[in-house]
């Protein structure tokens, strides 16, 4: 059985998908744009963004029964892969050892042009 996952705490989808789905005692959480659910603004700085995104990556665990302990995989698509440094700062302040696996991809374009998009998948 799959639930959708929803939030205030996070943007909502731009598309047709959910903000995440759990099943069978998984969560996976939609690729999270750097938006403040709150006021729709997108920072401009790199390490801003990754910081909201994950932000946003976290309000849907939360709402999907998880955390950000409990993540296994989480995919980062950067719009610069100059960015990667930045991004690796503030991504370590945001997972507890150990880290999840990863995935980043350098993409020619995220939506509504941010700098990066994460996905993460956990256990519940």
């Amino acid at each position: 059985m799959r639930e959708a996952i929803s939030t205030s705490q996070a943007p909502s989808a731009i598309g047709p998908y959910s903000q995440g789905i759990a099943t069978e005692g998984l969560v996976f959480v939609s690729g999270q744009l750097p938006v403040d659910p709150a006021t729709g603004a997108m920072p401009e700085d790199i390490k801003a963004q990754a910081a909201q995104s994950l932000a946003n990556v976290k309000a849907v665990l939360e709402a999907g029964g998880s955390s950000m302990d409990k993540v296994v995989k989480t995919t980062i698509f950067l719009s610069d892969i100059n960015d990667f440094a930045a991004v690796n700062e503030v991504y370590a302040t945001c997972f507890p050892q150990p880290c999840p696996a990863r995935s980043c991809f350098a993409v020619a374009a995220i939506p509504k042009g941010a700098k990066l998009e994460i996905e993460a998948i956990a256990v519940k």
